[in-house]
């Protein structure tokens, strides 16, 4: 990251704080899937990255570190949810996945679709909490990284339940989140996760087969979890 993109990121970030209902006091009751806030981070990022505080140009570390420790997955069908601007997908699908990947903010996927044409890559704009029903129980791998931490912990159990519903049988859930300690208060958005706010995502036959606790060399703690569900 240039010194150029970290102010324009700094920047934003600032701006875009300033618009958060969540940190306002009655934010989470106005806007409490935040859909607002984030279709104003594409309108106002204008088409440049450094406006999307979680867009960095490149698949995060931790699922480029998975995938290349996996191998191919030649033939499995993955969904890349919460995709942003399109680089975890892309990760996938060069991992050999053929990959459907989705946002809350059609102007996200449209700027993924700009980025990213011909690769294979089926980017659509869905909710969450409403996914369309062909998705259910569809997918071998369901990759969430970063979409728990943005969501108001009364929205986790509503959230663990959608995810677990788009895991096919034998499929595997792989869980990328900021991480921060039992009785650790956070003034967010973001609000990094629990271990018992991780472990409580094994709801609807998923099991947690594996749970890592890892930190960067910038410091900052992350979760690497994963739930597989049975054949």
């Amino acid at each position: 990251m240039s010194d150029d993109f970290a102010e324009r990121r700094a920047s934003a970030r600032a701006r875009l704080d300033a618009l958060d209902p969540h940190k306002t006091p009655g934010g989470v009751a106005a806007d409490p899937l935040r859909r607002g806030w984030f279709e104003a981070v594409y309108a106002l990022a204008e088409r440049d990255p450094a406006g999307v505080p979680w867009a960095n140009l490149a698949p995060h570390p931790l699922l480029a570190e998975w995938l290349y420790a996996q191998g191919p997955l030649d033939g499995l069908r993955a969904l890349d949810v919460g995709c942003g601007l399109g680089d975890n997908a892309l990760a996938l699908a060069k991992a050999g996945a053929r990959v459907t990947a989705f946002d809350l903010v059609p102007g996200a996927i449209d700027w993924a679709r700009q980025r990213f044409p011909g690769e294979g890559i089926e980017f659509r704009a869905a909710d969450l909490f409403a996914p369309p029903m062909e998705w259910r129980g569809a997918f071998d791998l369901v990759h969430e990284c970063y979409t728990l931490q943005a969501l108001p912990e009364s929205l986790l159990p509503r959230a663990a339940q959608a995810l677990a519903s788009l895991v096919a049988p034998g499929g595997r859930l792989l869980v990328i989140a900021r991480a921060r300690g039992d009785g650790q208060d956070i003034a967010g958005p973001p609000w990094p996760l629990t271990r018992g706010q991780v472990e409580a995502l094994a709801v609807d036959g998923l099991t947690l087969t594996s749970l890592e606790d890892l930190t960067n060399e910038q410091g900052a703690r992350h979760w690497r979890a994963i739930f597989s569900r049975e054949l």
